[in-house]
């Protein structure tokens, strides 16, 4: 099965096949595995301000942030102006008292209550860096004014040029505590890392990051950003009847430029976990770990956008989740999935571990792995109806549930072609509710070349490796295994060449239907043979029995 394929390839530019799954996954991925800045700043000497080059009113300070020091006209360390870094007095209104453009806050060790919003728009260049800092957010009943976020810097019609914000751990263990940590909007550079989240939102107020890059030929990056400990319904908060279902992991749903989310970790959250479909702009997803989320875990959409080597789990499920999905794509073209592996072991019914949903143009999925387990139906790649051209290549999928489709192109009016190609499909899976197809292909023009189906069943249930009832499919060297039928037709123009195909339960390598039309057999083994209920214009060629 190693031989491409001499019929169709689907173009992947230059992108090679990576010799292991996990490549491109880090350990770095662990919250665990804390900063290791933890300087206590000091003041710092007249002369050693000269050195630098800095303008202050307020003395600057050593830190591991030194090096951003010259990027902007004065540094303010936050303890030198009045800032309580032990946690007992609010320094929301120091902050109010040293807003001012072109500065770069600094936050030494230590720990600093919040209890109302910061909120800062149309600057030019402002930083924020933490350097073994602790934010503390008042509780929902204490928070003074809107609710919602610590620190809004930038907003849709006013942005930031140029924004930083780094090393920050938030502290959210307290009950009824949880808020949006950042909410940034900036035109041309975006930088937020190091970023740590820790305990259950359970306030019901809005979800800890949001993220924007206002102009199209902007930039961004949002690193090692994270929530493991995710959020709580918002029914079950004290913002009960405010809100819908509650907060979202990271929200980027308005950008416009090239956003990045590299290496990221988000816990279950009841309103999607990574959420940024509803921008123009591209979005790219590099490493990092999503779990548990209602709705998608890793939610995408924008033109060109790419979602590379992620890992999906989903293991746990609240009592009011209605789907989990691994990874939903929409809104774009040219939308790729390179390297991710979905793990979902407590599947909803209509939790698919990837949605190419019907306003995604194209995409291509490519190097992937998904595993499949549980006593609930699940599916693995599902097509929607109206998505464009796809490609699938180089995947497998393990598939251990109740019953379900591993891979399923729904009915379409859609011409363009689907392509799947050195795509392997195992596991022992059942046939609850009537999903009992390796592969259910209801789509014209699809290509399906050296692809690997094995469908046992579990428990002595009859499975079928592909069902056809769409119009001019093209299967071409694969190996098709299943314990009913590994090759059923009900559709038209259907070509199987160059394969092998056995019923371990046996039963014929193929059953075609009174309603299939012109299917024809070149070149194949069939163990068994055909069993004709009804067909037309049947072609057999060279074929081995």
């Amino acid at each position: 099965m190693s031989e491409r394929s001499d019929l169709w390839r689907s173009d992947g530019g230059n992108s090679a096949r990576s010799t292991g799954r996990d490549a491109g996954r880090s350990s770095d991925d662990d919250v665990s595995s804390g900063r290791s800045r933890r300087t206590v700043l000091h003041g710092i000497a007249a002369a050693g301000v000269a050195s630098v080059g800095l303008a202050s009113s307020a003395g600057a300070s050593t830190s591991a942030y030194e090096h951003y020091y010259d990027e902007y006209d004065r540094v303010v360390d936050v303890t030198d102006v009045g800032a309580d870094a032990t946690g007992s007095e609010s320094i929301s209104p120091i902050l109010e008292s040293q807003r001012a453009d072109d500065t770069l806050f600094v936050f030494p060790e230590g720990r600093y209550y919040m209890d109302s919003q910061f909120r800062f728009t149309g600057f030019d260049n402002v930083g924020f860096v933490g350097d073994g800092a602790t934010l503390v957010p008042a509780d929902y009943h204490a928070f003074d004014g809107p609710q919602y976020r610590l620190f809004r810097l930038g907003v849709s019609y006013a942005p930031g040029r140029r924004l930083r914000f780094e090393g920050f751990d938030v502290d959210q263990t307290a009950p009824d505590t949880g808020i949006r940590a950042i909410e940034a909007y900036a035109s041309e550079r975006l930088e937020v890392r190091d970023i740590t989240v820790r305990g259950e939102h359970d306030s019901g107020t809005w979800g800890p990051g949001l993220f924007s890059v206002t102009d199209p030929n902007g930039t961004g990056i949002v690193e090692r950003f994270r929530a493991p400990d995710g959020g709580e319904w918002v029914e079950e908060t004290p913002n009960d009847g405010n809100r819908w279902r509650g907060p979202i992991g990271i929200e980027a749903n308005q950008n416009a430029g090239t956003l990045e989310f590299r290496r990221c970790w988000l816990g279950g959250f009841p309103n999607n976990g990574l959420y940024a479909a509803g921008g123009d702009g591209k979005i790219i997803v590099s490493g990092g770990r999503y779990r548990n989320s209602n709705g998608a875990n890793v939610r995408v959409g924008g033109d060109d956008s790419e979602i590379r080597w992620p890992t999906v789990e989903v293991d746990e499920t609240h009592p009011r989740d209605r789907t989990q999905r691994g990874i939903r794509i929409e809104n774009g073209s040219g939308i790729e999935i390179h390297g991710a592996l979905v793990d979902i072991s407590s599947p909803k019914p209509t939790s698919h571990a990837i949605s190419v949903m019907n306003s995604c143009d194209d995409a291509r999925i490519e190097n992937v792995e998904i595993r499949l387990r549980g006593d609930d139906v699940n599916h693995g790649i599902v097509l929607s109806p109206e998505c464009g051209e796809t490609a699938i290549v180089d995947t497998e999928i393990t598939h251990e549930t109740a019953g379900g489709y591993p891979l399923w192109l729904r009915d379409s009016a859609k011409a363009e072609p689907v392509v799947v190609e050195h795509l392997t499909v195992s596991g022992e899976a059942g046939d609850e509710s009537g999903f009992r197809d390796g592969i259910r292909c209801e789509r014209d023009n699809c290509r399906f070349s050296h692809v690997d189906v094995s469908q046992r069943g579990r428990d002595g249930t009859d499975r079928n490796a592909i069902v056809n009832t769409g119009s001019n499919l093209t299967v071409y060297r694969s190996e098709l295994r299943a314990s009913q039928y590994p090759f059923v037709d009900l559709g038209s123009e259907s070509l199987v060449r160059d394969s092998d195909l056995e019923s371990t339960g046996d039963n014929e390598a193929v059953c075609l239907y009174a309603s299939a039309a012109n299917p024809s057999f070149k070149k194949n083994r069939l163990a068994g043979g055909i069993r004709d209920l009804g067909a037309s214009g049947v072609t057999n060629w060279q074929n081995v029995y």
